[in-house]
């Protein structure tokens, strides 16, 4: 990113991600039905592409940093780095598990 701005960075990276969404990898990851996040099972055309280093935080539109995420995660996940969900899901199950007993 060295010389652009974030904003640039991220234009370049969100057409590189539409150039990764016509591919066969994609449609084989998406075929499978499956959320990164949580493991449901969804109907492909309901799964969404999200980076895991969101653009915003400077990722990258990699094969290793593109994942298939059910609308919700996706919108739950927002701009968090893969550490930050990571503590985001750690909290959630302690509140729940403090809630049941």
């Amino acid at each position: 990113m060295k010389g652009i701005s974030l904003q640039e960075h991220i234009q370049r990276e969100k057409i590189k991600a539409r150039a990764l969404k016509k591919t066969r990898w994609w449609r084989r990851r998406v075929e499978r039905g499956v959320c990164y996040y949580c493991g449901k099972r969804v109907p492909p055309e309901e799964l969404t592409m999200d980076h895991r280093l969101p653009l915003s935080r400077g990722g990258f539109s990699t094969r290793e940093n593109i994942v298939p995420a059910c609308r919700e995660c996706n919108a739950k996940k927002k701009y968090l780095t893969p550490l930050e969900w990571e503590d985001y899901l750690k909290k959630l199950k302690e509140s729940i598990s403090e809630c049941v007993e």
